[in-house]
C-alpha cells in the first residue's frame, strides 16, 4: 500500500447520540459519563469522534462487544440513521470531495444503490421475505435505474450461482431458505450493483458453525475476486482474524486501538483489546 493511495472510504470525527445532551456531559467527555451514558440527562453517546480510512481491496475488521457504538456506526455509514456530526468521503463520489452525510436523501439514495452495499445481522432488515431470490436482486438493480429484464435475469442467476444458491431456488422465498442461505440471497444482493464497497455488519451471528464457516469462506472468495473493499463488523475475534486487514476495537463509542490484524492480536496494548484476546485464546 503506497502512502499516496486513495482511501476508498474516509470517516472523521463520527458522532451519534440519542438524547440532546446536558452540561453535565458536554459533548461526551468520558469523565462526566457512565460508560457513554449521562445519569443527569439521559443521553447515550453511541460513537464518539470515530476515524478511520478504508483502503482499495482491504477488509476493515470493527470489534467490540454489545454496545461498544460499532453497529451504530455501520446504520450511520449505510444512512439507515443520521449522524449528529461528522464527516465521510467515498472515493468513487464526486472524487471524494464531497460529505456524505450533508448530501440530500436523494443523493444518500444513489450512493447507497451504486457506490455501497449491505449485509444485516437480520436478513429481515436486508430481504423482502416475500419476493423470490432473484426478486431481491432486481429490486436492488431497478433502484439503481436498470429495467431491462433479461438482463436482471442473467445477473440474479449469474450472482446466485456465486453464492451457491442453486439454480432452481431462484425463484422460491428466502423466508423458505436457512438462516445460512439467507445471508447468501442478501450477500448476492449487496453485489448486484458492483459496488467499491460492501459493509457487513455481524454476518455470521446466530448461524452454527459449520454454516458461519462456509459464509465466511465465501465472503473471502469473492472478496479475493472482486477485489472489493469491505467494512466488517462482529464481535466474534476469529472471524476478524480470518477475514480482516486491519482491525478497530472500540468500547463506549470510542476507537481505543487500530492496527494491523496479527499485531492487535499478538500484541494487544490496550487492557481491553488484551482481555478480548485472551478470552479467544
Amino acid at each position: 500500500m503506497t502512502e499516496f493511495e486513495v482511501p476508498v472510504l474516509a470517516v472523521k470525527n463520527l458522532n451519534k447520540q440519542y438524547g440532546p445532551g446536558c452540561s453535565h456531559c458536554r459533548g461526551g467527555e468520558s469523565s462526566s459519563l457512565i460508560k457513554n451514558y449521562c445519569p443527569v440527562c439521559g443521553t447515550v453517546y453511541a460513537c464518539r469522534n470515530v476515524s478511520f480510512d478504508v483502503f482499495p481491496g482491504e477488509v476493515l475488521g470493527i470489534v467490540g462487544e454489545s454496545g461498544s457504538g460499532k453497529s451504530t456506526l455501520m446504520q450511520c455509514l449505510y444512512f439507515d440513521q443520521d449522524v449528529t456530526s461528522g464527516e465521510a468521503y467515498v472515493s468513487d463520489y464526486q472524487n471524494g470531495k464531497k460529505n456524505l452525510f450533508q448530501e440530500s436523501s436523494q443523493q444518500q439514495r444513489y450512493i447507497r444503490n451504486h457506490i455501497m452495499g449491505k449485509v444485516y445481522q437480520n436478513p429481515l432488515l436486508g430481504l423482502r421475505m416475500n419476493f423470490s431470490s432473484i426478486g431481491n436482486i432486481a429490486e436492488k438493480l431497478i433502484a439503481a435505474g436498470n429495467n431491462h429484464v433479461g438482463m436482471m435475469e442473467s445477473r440474479g442467476t449469474e450472482l446466485l450461482n456465486k453464492v451457491h444458491i442453486p439454480v432452481h431456488r431462484r425463484k422460491e422465498v428466502p423466508k423458505n431458505f436457512s438462516g445460512g442461505m439467507q445471508q447468501r440471497v442478501q450477500i448476492a444482493k449487496a453485489l448486484s450493483n458492483h459496488p467499491p464497497l460492501l459493509l457487513l455488519d455481524e454476518v455470521t451471528t446466530g448461524l452454527d458453525l459449520s454454516v458461519q464457516a462456509s459464509v465466511l469462506d465465501l465472503i473471502k472468495s469473492l472478496q479475493r475476486e472482486l477485489g472489493i473493499s469491505i467494512v466488517l463488523v462482529s464481535h466474534d475475534l476469529g472471524v476478524i482474524r480470518m477475514l480482516a486487514d486491519r482491525t478497530l476495537v472500540m468500547l463506549e463509542g470510542k476507537v481505543i486501538e487500530q492496527g494491523l490484524t496479527d499485531q492487535i492480536l499478538e500484541d494487544p496494548q490496550h487492557p481491553y483489546t488484551q482481555q478480548l484476546v485472551h478470552s479467544l485464546l
